[in-house]
């Protein structure tokens, strides 16, 4: 079943892989610098299921032109006015790092301004929205933000060693990473939706503690996932990562399997 489109759901969602038969949609929010396409391995590899969309910040890519959002509440607000076209079928959020926190307030704007509980809030690679670290990494020079980015392996290496590309890949970096660094948690009621948070196990970003502290924004159920790796742990754990969320989604948003062509109903 799809949902009516328009041109921002273009811009907002990428959809690389349509499921017709799916009982619920992934929203992927990526990290500080990333970009929908960092989700396209996850979408090939998740079950017929589950539909992954993931979202396109502007600010880079085909949106280079637009100007890129420094605030994680202002982003959320955004995407959550085209995702609510979206939720024809139960839709999931996973966030990596800085995504988490978006993932997290659209969550909260489509349990308090929609009234609708998402299927699951998948957490990754991020503190928990109470547990706030001071960083100014958006304040740093280009050089700076280059040497943080190599530091955590989160950006194609390609660009990194392209100064043409890096030129114009820099301004929406510095962009998310204000965004990402001056987020602030505004206390409020909990979650109802159940909270996952995934972790990996060398992460010099978040430790283990910091994520488990996720479950204390969900009233519902929360499980911790800790993988072997640093803050881009899900890239070299793809396959366990993909596992972790299907088996987590399917549980909870079982298929129905149609009847062949030609199949008479019993």
């Amino acid at each position: 079943m799809a949902s009516p489109t328009s041109d921002d759901d273009s811009l907002w969602l990428r959809r690389f892989h349509p499921q017709p038969e799916a009982t619920v949609r992934l929203i992927c929010f990526p990290h500080a610098g990333g970009s929908a396409s960092f989700f396209f391995p996850m979408s090939e590899e998740m079950s017929p299921g589950i539909e992954v969309m993931a979202v396109q910040y502007p600010g880079r890519q085909d949106r280079r032109t637009e100007p890129a959002v420094e605030s994680v509440q202002e982003l959320a607000r955004e995407i959550h006015t085209v995702l609510t076209r979206w939720t024809d079928l139960p839709v999931a959020l996973f966030g990596h790092s800085m995504g988490a926190s978006v993932a997290f307030e659209v969550a909260r704007l489509l349990e308090r301004e929609s009234g609708i509980v998402p299927a699951a809030l998948f957490a990754s690679g991020r503190n928990a929205p109470s547990q706030h670290r001071s960083n100014e990494i958006h304040l740093l020079d280009d050089n700076g933000i280059v040497a943080e980015l190599q530091r955590l392996s989160g950006t194609d290496s390609r660009v990194l060693g392209d100064l043409e590309l890096l030129r114009f890949a820099l301004p929406a970096i510095r962009s998310d990473y204000k965004a990402a660094e001056t987020y602030r948690y505004v206390p409020g009621p909990p979650l109802r939706c159940p909270v996952v948070g995934l972790g990996g196990d060398s992460d010099i970003r978040v430790d283990v503690e910091e994520v488990a502290a996720w479950g204390d924004h969900t009233s519902g159920t929360f499980d911790l996932q800790v993988f072997p790796g640093g803050h881009f742990y899900l890239s070299d754990q793809k396959a366990a990562v993909v596992n972790t969320v299907s088996d987590f989604l399917i549980a909870r948003n079982p298929i129905t399997l149609l009847p062949s062509p030609g199949t008479a109903a019993g």
